[in-house]
């Protein structure tokens, strides 16, 4: 519900602090007081427009901040939860708190926030049509909108685990078909993919890369290329060190004859044995190292053949590179996914056929049970209709009628449905149900959102919400004027059924109304009772599925005031600011006496018989919640 609400330099409202209670919340005053200014700063949370005319005169920034608590364990809380979770927005210190924010600035800038944290303008909008729904004068009508009434209807029908059964089909069908149209591209497409695919596959796996490999050919390309130059090197050295150049001896000679003279010399002085076992050492080396260069130089060979066969891998290797990777790991993995998507478009016949066969199949279940679906809807239609024109004549539209136009599409690639057609469906079956209104006698049922009277209009939306209040999980509902064309008794008639929308009736008197009270029953409510009774023998309505309400409602009836839990009242004060006179809202709470007077001036009679009549009123409404 919603807890507070603060506006700030919004329009007239200067700093606006209040804190709503459960129940029904009435807000009076005078018109043009700022009460529908109120509404106005709830539809900017909604996603409404946030102009800068806006933002109050004198000020650069309109601020509305709403805090709300989640009804615990309601379809509402775990939507919200879901929504917070995806966006990282959940405040794990206060779970069943949520708090919504937006700013606007007189240069246009907007700023949303939830639980503080910046988000988008439909983040916040998501999240608030969630916690709050606006009937009235204005936007946000949710009961107008067609596309919300079969939800409404499979609600109050109590066919959601049915729904939710067959959108479970639904999306595996989506997901079989998203399947085929990829694989019933053009055939000259795939053809030529496969030829591009087999040309790819075939070639990287004939070059049979080995990781590395280029690497060791560079190596051997320039062995070979130099073959004649490092033979004669290599030949040069093992010659200067056994045999030597022209009168000079070889090089491990010298180092032999240094050696035997190290050795001579450590017999007489010790202290010298290990410069001779170094010199022995040395001559060893040498001899190894004149070995390794002849073995080198007996290795080595002029072999163009073998020269021109590096070359030609080298030269594969780098137009392989080219084409599929920069190394031979890249192209390697380039080659296996190819040779994938080859082996999967090579059977793509016979993946379509299981495919189209599954199709089928699936196209059947979605009928059967769209069917059964259809049937449940077009019967608790009918009583839905009952009941709402019931409600309508309660306030005083005892000539409307009600109705609820379920409709079907023939398609030729839709569900299979008993009696022989195919139609199309969606994940909600393959019903498009509206509701259908005609407030005057001889006129047809037209669209709910054709209704051209303001009044009668949210007078249906509060006899919908009466009959639907289980149906609609929202826990805040918000009605701005719905007393517009009505007079005193039927607004009564009206805070009764607000005050209803709130739940606090259930429970309040466990015994039930007496046999005295039912006999003094109307036919109207007994008609009323036995629709009721009709729903709940279908399983289409039970008090264990009630959904109780916050109600916040702006009305000049106080008989329908009369019938609030918290009372506000709206008015505006002038003031002088820096010399120049300046106007605000001001809202306040009343207290019990406060109430009764506001009560009077509302009922333009400020006498005592006027105040007496307000208490008589007080009277009774306490009576009727009392009995529940």
């Amino acid at each position: 519900m919603l807890h507070e609400l603060s506006i700030r330099n919004f329009a007239i409202i200067d700093d606006l602090h209040l804190t709503f209670g459960p129940g029904l919340n009435i807000l009076t005053g005078e018109t043009g007081a700022g009460k529908s200014i109120i509404i106005d700063a709830l539809g900017l949370l909604q996603g409404d427009r946030g102009a800068a005319e806006w933002v109050r005169a004198g000020t650069e920034l309109a601020q509305i901040e709403a805090i709300f608590q989640l009804p615990s364990g309601s379809e509402v809380e775990t939507e919200v939860s879901r929504i917070l979770a995806e966006q990282e927005l959940d405040d794990p210190d206060s779970p069943d708190w949520i708090t919504l924010n937006r700013e606007v600035r007189r240069n246009g800038r907007n700023v949303c926030r939830v639980n503080g944290r910046n988000v988008s303008l439909q983040i916040l909008s998501d999240v608030a049509a969630l916690l709050i729904d606006v009937h009235g004068q204005g936007e946000h009508l949710n009961l107008l909108r067609p596309r919300t009434h079969i939800r409404l209807l499979d609600r109050f029908a109590s066919l959601m685990p049915l729904r939710n059964q067959l959108a479970q089909q639904v999306a595996m069908l989506r997901k079989i078909r998203a399947e085929l149209q990829r694989l019933r591209q053009d055939a000259r497409t795939i053809a030529q993919r496969v030829d591009l695919l087999s040309f790819q596959a075939e070639e990287i796996a004939q070059a049979r890369l080995r990781p590395g490999e280029e690497e060791t050919l560079a190596s051997e390309r320039l062995r070979l290329g130099n073959a004649e130059a490092l033979l004669q090197l290599a030949q040069a050295a093992a010659t200067i060190l056994n045999v030597g150049e022209s009168e000079m001896p070889g090089a491990i000679d010298l180092v032999s004859e240094a050696a035997g003279r190290i050795e001579r010399l450590a017999r007489i002085d010790r202290s010298m044995q290990s410069s001779a076992d170094d010199a022995q050492g040395l001559l060893e080396q040498l001899s190894d190292l004149a070995r390794s260069l002849q073995d080198y130089a007996d290795q080595l060979e002029f072999n163009p053949e073998r020269l021109q066969e590096v070359e030609e891998r080298l030269e594969l290797i780098a137009n392989l590179k080219r084409k599929y990777g920069d190394t031979l790991e890249q192209i390697i993995a380039f080659g296996e996914r190819a040779q994938t998507e080859l082996d999967s478009l090579s059977n793509w016949e016979v993946k379509t056929a299981e495919l189209e066969e599954q199709e089928d199949k699936l196209l059947h279940i979605i009928g059967k049970l769209a069917w059964q679906l259809s049937a449940e809807r077009r019967q608790a239609g009918e009583t839905l209709a009952r009941r709402v024109e019931t409600e309508l004549a309660d306030l005083r539209m005892e000539r409307a009628r009600f109705g609820v136009a379920i409709e079907q599409s023939e398609r030729a690639d839709g569900a299979y449905l008993p009696d022989g057609r195919r139609v199309a469906f969606d994940n909600t079956g393959i019903d498009q149900v509206e509701f259908l209104i005609s407030a005057n006698p001889g006129e047809p049922l037209k669209p709910m959102a054709k209704v051209a009277s303001g009044g009668e209009t949210a007078r249906l939306m509060l006899a919908l919400k009466s009959v639907l209040t289980h149906a609609d999980a929202t826990p805040t509902l918000i009605f701005d004027e719905i007393d517009q064309g009505i007079g005193g008794r039927v607004g009564a008639v009206v805070g009764q059924k607000l005050w209803f929308l709130t739940g606090q009736q259930h429970g309040v008197n466990g015994s039930g109304p007496s046999r005295k009270e039912t006999a003094k029953k109307s036919a109207k409510e007994r008609i009323t009772e036995k629709a009721t009774a009709e729903v709940t023998e279908k399983g289409h309505d039970t008090d264990e599925e009630f959904v109780p309400h916050q109600v916040l409602c702006i009305t000049h009836l106080p008989q329908l005031a009369a019938y609030g839990d918290k009372h506000f009242t709206v008015n505006k004060r002038v003031f002088q600011v820096e010399g120049e006179e300046r106007t605000s809202t001001v809202v306040r709470d009343l207290d019990a006496a406060e109430r009764i007077e506001e009560l009077t001036v509302m009922l333009g009679a400020t006498s005592e018989a006027g105040r007496r009549s307000v208490e008589e009123m007080m009277a009774d409404v306490a009576r009727v919640k009392s009995s529940g």
